[in-house]
């Protein structure tokens, strides 16, 4: 079991070591008294996260641009492949009940979805700026 904490390792080891000592009879007692653990330790880190995270935004720093154009490239992917797997229906519902104008119609949507889509996380990505009178962007 590979984990960063040491202090949650010994824990798992003295609880089983315990198991062995006393037997399966205090097993569940064991389990629960370790997930108790474990969960602080988690709920300790996750405040941890969101506090460095608060005075991130507090200070207005933004992360790297590599993590933030990853992400973006793989959301852009994800939005404009799902639009493409879900066009093949749409695309069939719209021409059987409307014809070419349901599917011109049909493909509009798909398109603006996608458009609306790039143009959003756009301008999530650009920076901020300060007015003069101290307002944000």
């Amino acid at each position: 079991m590979a984990t960063h904490d040491p202090d949650l390792r010994k824990e798992l080891d003295a609880t089983l070591q315990t198991r062995k000592e006393l037997g399966p009879e205090y097993e569940s007692e064991l389990v629960e008294s370790f997930l108790e653990k474990l969960d602080k330790n988690v709920d300790r880190r996750v405040r941890r996260q969101l506090a460095e995270q608060q005075v991130q935004v507090a200070r207005g720093d933004r992360p790297p641009r590599r993590e933030v154009a990853g992400r973006d490239f793989w959301e852009r992917f994800g939005v404009a492949a799902l639009s493409l797997v879900l066009a093949v229906p749409l695309s069939a519902i719209a021409a059987v009940n409307a014809g070419l104008p349901g599917l011109l119609v049909c493909w509009a949507g798909i398109v603006g979805v996608n458009a609306v889509h790039s143009v959003g996380l756009r301008n999530l990505l650009r920076p901020r700026t300060n007015h003069q009178d101290g307002e944000w962007d």
